[in-house]
């Protein structure tokens, strides 16, 4: 017969412990320890259901887990192509930054089969005026207002959809945990629920998430373990542009963007960037430079805007937006020491414009371009594009893939790109002039003389 005892739990961490703790000693969080009851079962009994057999490798078939392609390419492509069948998928973002629209505009566009929308927020009346601003009502996507795990899992057995989407994960509740809904016990157990029943019945679960305070999902570290992919839902409230990021994929890269543009009647998929990350100015401006980028397989041309002015209040301020600060203080290091430009005495901000958060090195020679523009009040040369990485020698390194680079600086219109001399080869061809250059007192000379 099973037995319960009273354990206390971490609400941030997950951490267990029989007394209660002012300080947890595994993320060392103050008053995080709510108590809660714990079922104890005798060791050494098999589950009922527990029927899985050993198979040898090549004798696993895989022609059932050929991906679901939806209609939405952004979404296809975070994901690596698709949704895997029976993966179990958690998208996470702040509160109002559209994840409830995205995953209801993903059941009501999806044609392979039925698709089970299941709400622990909303009523099944809201959802359907939700539907109705994105003016999409289809047959084959059913709604249950349920918060019970074990009532889900039956209503999806009896349904077999081809798509559930849970909304969120911190609404559920199982039935046979005595804490309440949200708690890191709850949150674990019916999260392993909605696991089983994915790999067991081979139909793809789609969790939303909430997230803290400081940007990292509710709940136990251990739920991004259990799930196959983890998807980010970047943005700001006050920007038209979202940004789906993949934080964990087990099916596929880890570095793959979606963005979309927010609308009155939903989320627009923006198919090529580029277009809405690089401003369209009268004239020329000191301080831009376009910088051509990756993000995953996916090449982009963003605009790096800097400005440097004397520092007023005595010490210099380096502050950055969508871009490494402390990159930037080896940067301006790098152009002290190697270009004789003295910015030590100078306030400089940098910004990634879109929302963008570069991690790529290939920018640099964007990023020093523009400060340098900024600093001399001299405009860099028109339609001319960055791709290339600063070493601290002075010394201008290659990047990697640099023809999809050129590619796509040359489909935008872009007249000349400036590169490292690692990358130039005389097989590389193009419409745009290609500037290969080794040191930064050669960029230094070629832009501002």
């Amino acid at each position: 017969m099973a037995k319960q005892s009273t354990i206390y739990v971490c609400q941030q961490c997950g951490f267990e412990a029989h007394k209660w703790l002012g300080k947890c000693p595994s993320c060392s969080n103050w008053n995080s320890f709510v108590e809660e009851f714990k079922t104890k079962t005798k060791s050494g009994q098999a589950s009922p259901n527990s029927d899985h057999k050993p198979i040898a490798l090549p004798q696993i078939s895989t022609t059932s887990n050929e991906r679901i392609i939806t209609p939405d390419e952004e979404f296809n492509r975070v994901l690596g192509g698709g949704i895997v069948p029976g993966s179990l998928i958690l998208i996470g973002g702040e509160p109002g930054i559209g994840k409830s629209t995205l995953m209801l505009q993903v059941a009501t566009q999806f044609t392979t089969g039925n698709v089970l929308y299941i709400s622990g927020e909303e009523s099944g009346s809201q959802i359907r005026m939700r539907a109705e601003r994105l003016n999409k009502l289809p047959d084959n996507c059913y709604i249950l207002t349920e918060t019970v795990t074990n009532q889900v899992i039956k209503q999806i057995k009896e349904l077999q959809p081809s798509l559930v989407i849970v909304d969120s994960i911190q609404t559920m509740r199982n039935e046979y945990v005595e804490s309440a809904p949200g708690s890191v016990s709850q949150i674990r157990e019916s999260a392993a629920d909605f696991m089983r029943l994915a790999k067991d019945e081979d139909i793809p679960i789609i969790l939303i998430g909430h997230i803290t305070k400081d940007g990292s999902l509710a709940g136990p570290k251990v739920l991004e373990h259990m799930v196959d992919t983890v998807l980010q839902f970047e943005g700001d409230k006050h920007n038209l542009y979202r940004i789906l990021r993949t934080i964990k994929n087990r099916f596929g890269s880890t570095s793959e963007i979606g963005i979309y543009e927010m609308q009155g009647t939903g989320l627009r998929q923006v198919s090529n960037p580029s277009e809405i990350l690089v401003s369209q100015h009268d004239g020329p401006v000191a301080g831009i430079a376009i910088g051509v980028t990756l993000e995953g397989m996916r090449p982009l041309l963003v605009e790096t805007q800097a400005l440097v002015s004397p520092a007023v209040y005595g010490t210099p301020q380096r502050t950055t937006t969508g871009y490494d600060a402390k990159r930037l203080n080896m940067l301006l290091a790098i152009l002290e020491k190697k270009a004789g430009q003295r910015l030590g005495t100078q306030d400089v901000f940098v910004n990634i414009t879109g929302g963008l958060k570069i991690d790529d090195t290939g920018i640099d020679l964007a990023v020093v371009s523009a400060m340098i523009s900024s600093f001399t009040d001299i405009p860099l040369p028109n339609m001319a594009t960055f791709a290339g990485e600063l070493g601290l020698s002075g010394e201008i390194r290659p990047v990697n893939r640099i023809e999809q680079r050129i590619a796509e600086a040359e489909k935008l219109g872009y007249k000349e790109i400036f590169i490292a001399k690692g990358n130039y080869q005389k097989s590389l061809k193009s419409k745009i002039s290609i500037n290969p250059v080794g040191k930064i007192e050669e960029l230094m000379g070629l832009l501002f003389g």
